[in-house]
């Protein structure tokens, strides 16, 4: 849930959005290569969103700027209220999960907490000249009982990647870096998707280059195609508990990408080098009885797998689809397929793997699992035609609403559950892999940052606590030196950075965090 602005949030903006009723039956499109997954780099992308919006791509130059962070340099958020707003949606401690990108340096690329007004939380910047330094599915998960925060770092090109999930505590102290091993060695954990099991064990994903006969799908006979493969880790130790491979129970040619077309595209296809991608798996989540439900984007299906023998339990969608797919019900280069607590089924439909065409939308479906039948719910259609060739995801709410985050559009919008829009955001920029909305609590290891400024004669001092959740009043301390400060009236915090006039020559001058009974969280001490 969103909530109105306030006075002191400058770069948020509320208003009444045009909405759309969201049941709108998308037809399919034709294959194509998608920007963001099939060469560009998402968390540091070279080019912003094909055919997106001024109103997506103008935040890029409007950053919002912090004395005591200066290297902070967050997005602006604009929000508009959709034809299921009331007023209790205007208040929420939830926070939004996103990892944005964007072109240049400003607004920052990495991973980002917002809160509900659209005001940064925590950032965590990536670096572009890194390879390995991009952000990807950041969220709260649980382990060993305690809420974690878990984030893919690695490389993100082009449209898989390699590198681990790491592990943060509420302190943001790593716990851990999971990755995959056996017989796939460490490092090569693909940024999709990971899931933490009350067992203690991460699912991940992984791209494994094979060399395979592609001649049924018109490339040569000894050429290469990348393997889908899944691993269950265990955490705590890094043993590998289970794996599974797409090639071993799904053949090529399955797949709806067309050789032919990626091959005209890109020369290599085919090589080792740029091994053909004919599953592309992105998401990996347990379903009720403990089997696994497997997204493949590029067979356009849902596999669910037996946990013991690694079987094809059923395929829904595709080629090869178990089921009988009822009117609207087909979905195309889809990402996120997860059961909801009622036993239907909802993913993100891109519906296209081209950035244009027909619109994405998310989607909830009813399977019969004995007639083999699969009927609409729900779509969760936006306020606009928005096709996201890559990326996106779904994620039900505890207030039984749900969150789509829109992958290559940089949007994140909550519907009802029965598919009115509640409100429709945007970061801008080039999009964001997923968006999560979750209650998180976090209070930094390190002190607060606070900046003196001195301007017209007037001392003011500056501070922001990169992370902390339950700051709710500054207060200013000063003295010639620490062991004369006296404390003077707390301040309400405001935002990510909080102004607070010193009006004194102060030698010594530091601020501490209050919580809302008045415990000091951390203190920071003015930096020149």
């Amino acid at each position: 849930m969103l909530h109105i602005d306030t006075p002191h949030r400058r770069l948020f903006r509320l208003t009444m959005g045009a909405v759309v009723s969201a049941s709108v039956v998308l037809t399919a499109t034709a294959c194509g290569g998608s920007p963001s997954e099939s060469g560009a780099d998402q968390s540091s992308t070279a080019t912003a969103a094909e055919g997106a919006s001024p109103s997506e791509t103008a935040q890029q130059e409007t950053p919002e700027s912090f004395v005591s962070r200066p290297d902070l340099t967050p997005p602006e958020v604009t929000v508009d209220k959709g034809e299921a707003w009331s007023d209790e949606h205007a208040t929420t401690d939830d926070l939004t999960f996103v990892t944005p990108g964007f072109d240049g340096n400003k607004p920052t690329t990495g991973a980002m907490i917002l809160d509900a007004t659209g005001e940064p939380v925590w950032m965590l910047a990536s670096d572009k000249e890194d390879p390995n330094g991009n952000y990807f599915d950041l969220r709260v998960q649980q382990y060993q009982g305690e809420p974690v925060l878990t984030y893919y770092l690695g490389s993100s090109g082009p449209g898989y990647g390699a590198g681990s999930f790491h592990v943060l505590d509420q302190n943001y102290q790593e716990i851990t870096q999971v990755t995959t091993g056996g017989s796939l060695g460490a490092g090569k954990a693909d940024f999709h998707d990971s899931t933490i099991t009350d067992r203690g064990t991460m699912l991940l994903m992984a791209y494994v280059p094979t060399r395979v006969d592609l001649s049924k799908v018109g490339g040569p006979k000894d050429g290469w195609a990348m393997d889908g493969v899944i691993q269950e880790v265990d955490i705590a130790t890094g043993e590998v508990l289970f794996e599974w491979s797409a090639m071993d129970h799904v053949p090529l040619t399955d797949t709806e990408k067309d050789f032919a077309k990626a091959k005209s595209e890109k020369e290599k296809t085919g090589t080792e080098e740029l091994p053909f991608d004919y599953f592309h798996i992105n998401s990996v989540r347990e379903d009720d009885d403990g089997s696994l439900l497997v997204s493949a984007r590029n067979t356009h299906a849902v596999y669910r797998l037996d946990r013991e023998t690694g079987e094809v339990d059923w395929t829904l969608g595709g080629s090869s689809s178990d089921f009988e797919m009822g009117d609207g019900a087909e979905f195309q280069w889809q990402h996120d397929a997860q059961r909801a607590e009622d036993g239907t089924l909802t993913l993100f439909d891109n519906h296209n793997d081209t950035g244009d065409g027909d619109s994405s939308r998310g989607l909830r479906l009813e399977l019969d699992e004995e007639a083999m039948t699969a009927e609409v719910v729900t779509e969760y259609a936006p306020p606009e035609d928005r096709p996201a060739g890559a990326m996106g995801n779904m994620q039900h709410l505890d207030n039984g609403n749900l969150l789509v985050g829109w992958g290559t559009r940089p949007f994140f919008s909550e519907y009802t559950d029965d598919g009115e829009l509640v409100a429709d955001a945007t970061h801008g920029g080039n999009g964001s892999y997923r968006a999560y909305e979750q209650q998180w609590d976090g209070t930094p290891a390190t002190d607060p940052d606070v900046k003196l400024q001195d301007e017209d004669g007037q001392r003011t001092a500056h501070v922001s606590w990169n992370g902390a959740t339950e700051v709710e009043q500054w207060r200013l301390v000063t003295g010639s030196s620490e062991q004369d400060a006296t404390a003077q009236e707390p301040v309400d915090r405001k935002g990510f950075e909080t102004e607070l006039p010193v009006t004194d020559d102060a030698q010594y001058v530091a601020v501490e965090a209050l919580d809302k009974d008045g415990n000091v969280l951390g203190t920071g001490v003015a930096q020149d």
